[in-house]
């Protein structure tokens, strides 16, 4: 949609109206939940008797997976080497919206999600369409929106989730090992073999596998990269607050930039969406995995997500382009832009980011993948059979990927990220009221004493 001289994708529009009307409908939840939302990861009101398979902090781990890896890394240095310095600005905000419209989709994740005797859970979009939206006498228009978000999350489990993903580790680890000198330089279908067994080997034991790996590789990397951030910054402390004028500058006043000061909005706003996945629907998939009997409490821990992903990983990777000045460097852009800022202060950066994206795009991978599977299961029916040979599909993918152009990969997983939000965003429309009386009646409970800490349990000896 052309706004000007700049183009603004449709999706972005839908997707941050939705998250600034959610952020109004539920009375800024982003921030009033944000300090109640530690309290459950830390596993302060953990019930080991829920129904559920994973912990709050295993089911954040594996979604912030799906989230937390090439966007922050590639997606931000593109924001700022076309947006300039002030569409940091437009992305912290876009990542503090977002975080409302993940605390209405991982609620009403785990609100109706089936679950099944053998302890095993499944939710997400393709629940809530079809359950919420029947109970509205809305039957007919749940059943065709869950259908179609189950076949768009297939296609971008296989595409953004895998595919890219696959590609863009492959191409990292060659400019790391020698370049054209690399063993796997002409190589990409031996890189793409080990990527596919090695996502297999993890896949293969389904959500609590994915979260038992999930939840030591994202700490890990998420500590190692932000450390790697911390040093620069500190070593150029006295820059910081240039480099923050110079984000709200050119906010509000940019120069230089296509489409001006909504060239700037655009590029900020499209980066978050993209990299937190806030409206998508994906998360909720994931979240509703969780043990507990109270549905707000996840999507309380989920708002969480794109304050890390966004405000936070992506925030201190622009920091570090702005001071070291490389957004200005022609012939620099993603990936590279970034590997060249770091590589400014810590010379052997480029071999740390190296392994990050591989550790990102391969905790992304797997993440997706259960995305996949149960968008499958959904269409075909929960079955051993099913889920076998989806994941089979999915290492097959993962080999392709690292093979295909990317040019190709990019255009197929925006075309199903953008469809699977057309038909979720909906859904939370229509479903908000039902998780604005949940909010209203857990946050009384909370008041009341009828929901407790374990310390508070433990003090009272209940």
């Amino acid at each position: 949609m052309p706004v000007g001289e700049a183009q603004l994708p449709l999706i972005v529009v839908w997707l941050i109206v939705a998250a600034l009307f959610f952020t109004f409908y539920f009375n800024f939840i982003n921030f009033r939940g944000f300090r109640h939302g530690f309290r459950l990861i830390r596993g302060d009101y953990d019930d080991p008797e829920s129904a559920g398979e994973v912990t709050h902090f295993q089911a954040l781990a594996t979604a912030l997976s799906g989230t937390v890896g090439l966007g922050n890394i590639a997606g931000v240095a593109v924001a700022v080497s076309v947006g300039g310095p002030g569409a940091t600005f437009w992305m912290i905000l876009a990542g503090l919206l977002g975080m409302a419209s993940k605390f209405v989709e991982c609620t009403l994740g785990v609100m109706y999600r089936t679950e099944y005797p053998d302890g095993r859970v499944s939710g997400g979009p393709m629940h809530y369409l079809r359950k919420g939206l029947a109970e509205r006498n809305l039957g007919g228009l749940g059943r065709a929106l869950a259908a179609f978000f189950a076949v768009m999350c297939i296609g971008g489990s296989l595409g953004g989730g895998n595919m890219f993903q696959s590609n863009q580790a492959y191409q990292q680890v060659v400019n790391v090992t020698g370049g054209d000198a690399s063993f796997f330089a002409g190589r990409a279908w031996v890189f793409g073999l080990l990527a596919a067994l090695a996502v297999g080997a993890v896949i293969i034991g389904g959500i609590k596998s994915i979260a038992r790996v999930t939840e030591k590789i994202v700490p890990f990397m998420a500590v190692t990269y932000i450390s790697a951030a911390l040093v620069i910054l500190v070593a150029n402390a006295a820059q910081i607050p240039a480099a923050f004028g110079a984000i709200i500058d050119g906010a509000f006043s940019p120069e230089g930039v296509t489409g001006g000061f909504i060239g700037v909005l655009i590029q900020g706003f499209q980066r978050a969406a993209f990299s937190n996945e806030a409206g998508i629907g994906s998360a909720a998939i994931a979240h509703s995995a969780v043990k507990t009997k109270h549905p707000v409490t996840e999507g309380i821990v989920a708002l969480n997500e794109p304050f890390v992903d966004t405000v936070v990983v992506c925030t201190m990777t622009a920091l570090v382009i702005v001071i070291t000045g490389t957004y200005t460097q022609a012939g620099l852009s993603g990936v590279e832009l970034t590997s060249a800022a770091f590589a400014q202060n810590i010379a052997w950066f480029p071999y740390v980011l190296a392994l990050a994206v591989v550790l990102f795009a391969f905790s992304t991978m797997i993440s997706w993948s259960y995305y996949g599977v149960k968008a499958a299961t959904y269409l075909f029916g929960e079955s051993a059979l099913t889920e076998t040979l989806f994941k089979v599909v999915f290492c097959t993918f993962t080999l392709i990927g690292a093979v295909m152009q990317l040019d190709a990969v990019i255009a197929f997983s925006d075309s199903m990220i953008f469809a699977m939000s057309l038909a979720n965003v909906v859904g939370l429309y229509i479903l908000a009221p039902e998780v604005k009386r949940a909010l209203g009646a857990y946050w009384r409970d909370i008041e009341s004493g009828a929901i407790r800490s374990r310390r508070e349990l433990a003090r009272t000896g209940d």
